[in-house]
């Protein structure tokens, strides 16, 4: 949350089965829901966006990529999406997704031109959005007062740990396109246009030099081990077989606490990372025939 004069700025909402906790949160800092002028979605996949229809009636502006927001309008595909996934789990880890009203959606539409990024300003607080497409082809980032809010395509750190892996659920991982966006934020970062990075999953940290040349060489190393497990077409049950034998190789080497192993993944389950994985084979590197999710 970025506070301003009169209230506040959600970066990102989560779920609608995570609002009472948003809530308990945001009332810990003397907050009510009235008060959250702006939510500042990355993407608009569940855990980022899915309680965001509920946000707007509260009056809040949601703001989202323009191929992001004819979901918010109608969720009807995104939910249907969804539901191929998680089955029956889906109300229980997401809750109700509402459609967001025209007049509360706020698109930036110069993202996607060949200028990328978008200036502007909210409650006094300046503001950027550049697009930085590779976890979804629809993904944002946000640079607010020398922090940069990754979203998604910063990747994922748990428990303040120094390691960081990789969100690779289905439908839209393009692994080159995603690193290209890393090589964005690092120019961007060395420059001098923000010092501190969020990722969504979880915290804010000091040292994003590290935490983008560290996020890149994951990449790299997903990159080769698909490379070398792929060609032999294992079957998605396998693959995650494979997949999760390796992360738990990568966190020995990392000497990773079992704790914070466990945390990784529940924050970012193997099997989610495996059908990534293999639609991404399958529909992108080598499309051969329909996936289902």
């Amino acid at each position: 949350m970025i506070p301003h004069a009169q209230g506040g700025i959600l970066v990102e909402c989560g779920p609608g089965s995570t609002l009472p906790a948003l809530l308990a949160g945001l009332a810990a800092f003397g907050l009510q829901p009235g008060q959250i002028s702006d939510v500042l979605l990355t993407h608009i996949h569940l855990d980022h966006a899915g309680s965001a229809g509920w946000w707007a009636e509260q009056g809040a502006r949601i703001h989202v990529h323009p191929a992001g927001a004819p979901h918010l309008l109608n969720p009807h595909k995104l939910i249907s999406s969804a539901s191929r996934i998680y089955g029956e789990a889906m109300q229980s880890l997401w809750g109700d997704f509402l459609p967001v009203p025209e007049d509360r959606l706020v698109v930036h539409r110069r993202i996607g031109s060949p200028q990328d990024d978008e200036t502007f300003t909210l409650a006094g607080l300046p503001l950027r959005a550049l697009d930085l497409p590779g976890h979804a082809s629809h993904h944002l980032a946000y640079i607010c007062q020398g922090v940069c809010f990754t979203g998604d395509v910063g990747g994922i750190r748990v428990g303040g740990a120094r390691h960081l892996r990789l969100p690779l659920p289905p439908p839209e991982i393009d692994l080159a396109v995603w690193k290209s966006s890393v090589r964005r934020l690092q120019a961007g970062q060395r420059q001098g246009d923000f010092s501190w990075i969020a990722p969504t999953h979880f915290g804010l940290y000091p040292d994003p030099a590290w935490h983008l040349q560290a996020l890149y060489q994951a990449l790299e190393d997903v990159e080769a081990w698909i490379e070398q497990v792929m060609p032999a077409d294992p079957p998605v049950e396998e693959l995650n077989r494979l997949f999760l034998e390796w992360t738990r190789q990568q966190s020995q080497a990392a000497s990773l606490p079992a704790e914070t192993d466990r945390q990784f993944e529940l924050a970012n389950p193997s099997w989610m990372a495996a059908r990534g994985i293999y639609r991404y084979w399958h529909k992108v590197l080598h499309p051969t025939r329909p996936v289902g999710f």
